[in-house]
């Protein structure tokens, strides 16, 4: 599975955040809210902190009950990533701590390629690599623009730690 690993300082996730309910196949709705609230004047204030990776708006899974159950809660975000707190009192804060992380490529239908790609992460890399999840949220950057493409692209990125021998 083709990944890279990607170590990153202290930063911030700055966006909308939603408690939701964790959903595996299709597209979840709860989300849809997150957009609705995302104006073109919003957009641009986020845009102008978004000064570090993964660049553009992200969407950030934080704040798991439980990270593999489905119909589980977390907290989600519609954000950007930035190296300091210079967000307005409009925007939801995470500060999340430094880390490497795994980011993995994603690329095919949407949203079955990123499904996929998730299932493939949990399911076989997690048990096969030299690494093991650490908290911290769970980050989904579309490079890709319209989701009817057949070859939408993505980039996971997940905190990780190496394994202890």
């Amino acid at each position: 599975m083709e990944y890279r690993i990607v170590h990153k300082d202290e930063f911030y996730i700055i966006g909308f955040k939603k408690r939701i309910t964790l959903q595996f196949k299709g597209e979840n709705h709860q989300i849809d809210s997150l957009y609705e609230r995302l104006t073109e004047d919003k957009k641009e204030k986020l845009m102008k902190v978004n000064d570090t990776e993964p660049k553009g708006l992200i969407s950030v899974s934080a704040d798991f009950s439980e990270r593999t159950k489905e119909g589980s809660f977390l907290d989600q975000y519609l954000a950007v990533a930035s190296t300091h707190d210079e967000a307005d009192d409009e925007f939801d804060v995470l500060l999340v701590p430094s880390s490497d992380w795994a980011v993995f490529p994603s690329s095919g239908s949407y949203p079955e390629a990123l499904q996929n790609t998730w299932a493939e992460i949990y399911s076989e890399w997690l048990g096969s690599s030299d690494y093991e999840l650490r908290e911290g949220p769970e980050m989904l950057r579309n490079i890709s623009k319209d989701t009817k493409d057949k070859d939408f692209k993505s980039e996971i990125w997940i905190p990780v730690k190496k394994k202890r021998e």
